[in-house]
């Protein structure tokens, strides 16, 4: 299969993938924030740095270099395994006995039995991450499809009846847990992978030089990342961390699922390509143009329409969350710029740079943050804009070196469409403030400011001959 059919193919089931998963966690979402209060979703979004710390230690980036090694073979698959395994359940040592620490931190007591039993999913997860990864490896979305659906469902049925029955939070915990147990077992079944009863030393060592690197940038991203909620559930009360976990997370959801399908394709695509600069710099440009194209546009007609979006999928109870969301929009369109700069960096086997700009971003959040936090809960968040800026031009400033294409170039090729978004979004706000916000009811006034912003994009980015307008046409034509 070509370069090109084999990253349509597993663009497709990605999307299908993401799209089919994002869709039903949306449903469910809309369902349970209805059920459940927002202290409740709070106190969830409290544990997010340290199961995400946990994760980012067991998986040691050693994943990705599997990933990246092209003549991985069954022993370097099984080799990770058990070093996955054994570090799970160290972790989960860690975690069980730090819990009531963690519960001190937030002074919320109930965190203790909740940490011990949702950090469970370590172990479950650590079972079936090298199934996941052999599938990424060979773009086989296909597979995981047929995994994460049906696991997804089940999980959110456990949930969702937990939720009506009134057991609160712990209704959020044990649908994870129920998801990853059902996902794991899939995963055994259509991977047909078993480990082998080997341990390389000298295969590990290869892995871990690589993917250390990348352990200590996740967990500094995971910490700085989740920076915000730990600030937030601190100093104020846990309801606060619910709006901004919502409106964090909405955000999240066009972003993530548009920039993780590419993401999973392109990591993969341009590993095969590493080496051959010229044609990594042309598709790497197109792909994160596309990518923007898709996320600018979505993410401003959001946050002008965010009051009836919020009030019609979530009820009164979650507007607070709304002026959030308005905020830290801007974050949601540089995301997956960020994501792709650093993505060269692993593709290129700097994990070392990638360590180390990690750990000069992380200096600015906590600059930022500092000065930002004095003046309340906005200005936090409005710092984090701002760092989200900076970030974009260290970023692009060094993986740039190794495309020939700086931050000046990049900005170039993609402010363009983030102007024309946000004229989009000014002229769509005074359409929905002057002929819609008094007398249309939420759902009219989403489908219409919406569908006229998305024609309006349409047309402008077609008059002005886009380059990913066209391209995105072609695609859809299958030209």
């Amino acid at each position: 299969m070509s370069l090109k059919n084999q990253a349509i193919s597993g663009m497709f089931w990605s999307s299908l993938h993401l799209l089919g998963t994002q869709g039903i966690n949306f449903l469910v979402l809309i369902v349970l924030s209805r059920l459940l209060v927002p202290s409740e979703f709070g106190l969830i979004a409290m544990l997010g740095v340290f199961m995400g710390i946990g994760t980012a230690l067991i998986n040691s980036g050693l994943t990705q270099s599997l990933i990246r090694t092209e003549a991985a073979d069954e022993v370097d698959f099984s080799t990770v395994f058990y070093f996955n395994l054994l570090g799970s359940i160290l972790i989960y040592g860690v975690i069980y006995f730090a819990a009531p620490l963690i519960a001190d931190f937030y002074n919320q007591n109930l965190l203790t039995p909740i940490v011990r039993l949702y950090s469970v999913t370590f172990i479950i997860n650590a079972f079936s991450a090298i199934q996941i990864t052999r599938l990424s490896k060979k773009i086989d979305f296909k597979t995981q499809t047929k995994v994460s659906i049906p696991s997804l469902i089940i999980g959110s049925g456990v949930g969702i009846s937990m939720a009506y029955l009134e057991y609160g939070v712990w209704s959020l915990v044990w649908s994870s847990l129920i998801q990853a147990f059902a996902s794991t077992i899939q995963l055994w079944y259509w991977s047909k992978w078993k480990p082998l009863w080997t341990f390389n030393i000298t295969k590990f060592k290869y892995h871990f030089h690589y993917g250390v690197k990348l352990m200590f940038s996740g967990v500094l991203d995971i910490i700085f990342t989740n920076a915000y909620t730990l600030i937030i559930g601190k100093y104020f009360a846990p309801s606060q961390v619910g709006f901004y976990n919502r409106a964090s997370s909405l955000q999240m959801l066009p972003v993530g699922n548009i920039s993780t399908i590419v993401t999973r394709v392109t990591f993969p695509l341009f590993s095969s390509i590493q080496n051959d600069d010229v044609r990594l710099k042309n598709i790497y440009k197109r792909i994160m143009q596309m990518v923007i194209f898709l996320v600018s546009p979505t993410l401003v007609l959001m946050t002008v329409l965010a009051e009836p979006l919020f009030r019609l999928l979530f009820t009164e109870k979650w507007l607070p969350a709304v002026p959030y969301f308005q905020i830290i929009f801007l974050n949601g369109i540089l995301y997956p710029i960020h994501s792709y700069n650093l993505q060269i960096l692993n593709v290129k086997g700097r994990s070392d740079l990638f360590l180390k700009l990690e750990i000069i971003k992380k200096i600015l959040v906590v600059l930022i943050i500092i000065v930002s936090f004095p003046f309340g809960i906005y200005a936090i968040l409005a710092g984090s804009v701002f760092t989200s800026v900076l970030c974009f031009f260290i970023n692009a400033h060094y993986s740039g070196k190794f495309l020939n294409y700086n931050a000046w170039e990049q900005t170039k090729d993609l402010l363009p469409i983030i102007i024309l978004s946000l004229i989009v979004g000014l002229l769509v706000y005074f359409f929905d403030r002057f002929t819609m916000s008094i007398s249309a009811n939420d759902f009219i006034r989403l489908f219409t400011g919406g569908l006229f912003g998305i024609l309006l994009f349409a047309a402008m980015a077609f008059l002005l001959k886009m380059s990913s307008f066209i391209e995105l046409k072609n695609i859809l034509l299958r030209k």
